[in-house]
């Protein structure tokens, strides 16, 4: 009996690892629990270098024809969050985007990928910002795998018509937290 549950164990571990295997996942090179003075916004008060994280992502679901980024701040002191990077119009045989791709000016971003408003005014990358002394804030990066090749958007669409664009086209979506602090 006793082997019989050490065989069962096994069997479960790697049929449990095989599925993990292929699900949609995003990821980055650049970005840890924590973000850094890298990604920080440069204004606002805030001195960072406003530089996008590298991130990739893998094992989108059959029927995907886009994908989009969001960076999203549930802790903003706004009553409605802050949204720090919409990306989308991604062509599907794309699966990563590279360290600085939200700087509009760098040409980065993909053939045919739009950036779009931020809550800070801008277009591209907006990175973290809280308020001094608002404590660590999460930053949720989330990659969509969409069901339509354009979302039929321009780069000067709000945060709230992408979002509900988003919402109303996603096969599957993946997500990484990252926190920040400000430093004084």
């Amino acid at each position: 009996m006793k082997n019989l549950f050490q065989i069962l164990t096994v069997i479960l571990a790697f049929s449990s690892a095989a599925i993990c295997q292929n699900t949609f996942t995003l990821s980055s090179n650049d970005l840890g629990g924590q973000a850094t003075i890298n990604e920080e916004f440069n204004g606002f008060g805030c001195t960072g270098k406003n530089q996008s994280p590298q991130l990739s992502w893998k094992n989108a679901p059959e029927g995907t024809k886009s994908f989009a980024i969001t960076m999203y701040d549930p802790d903003a002191p706004t009553g409605s969050g802050w949204w720090h990077w919409l990306v989308f119009d991604i062509p599907s045989d794309i699966t990563e985007l590279v360290s600085g791709a939200g700087n509009p000016s760098l040409q980065l971003i993909p053939q045919g990928a739009i950036q779009s408003i931020t809550d800070y005014g801008n277009k591209g990358y907006g990175g973290p910002c809280p308020p001094e002394g608002h404590g660590i804030h999460q930053y949720i990066i989330t990659v969509y795998a969409l069901k339509t090749d354009y979302l039929g958007l321009d780069e000067n669409t709000n945060a709230a018509v992408v979002g509900y664009y988003l919402w109303s086209n996603t096969l599957a979506k993946a997500s990484i937290i990252t926190h920040y602090k400000r430093s004084k």
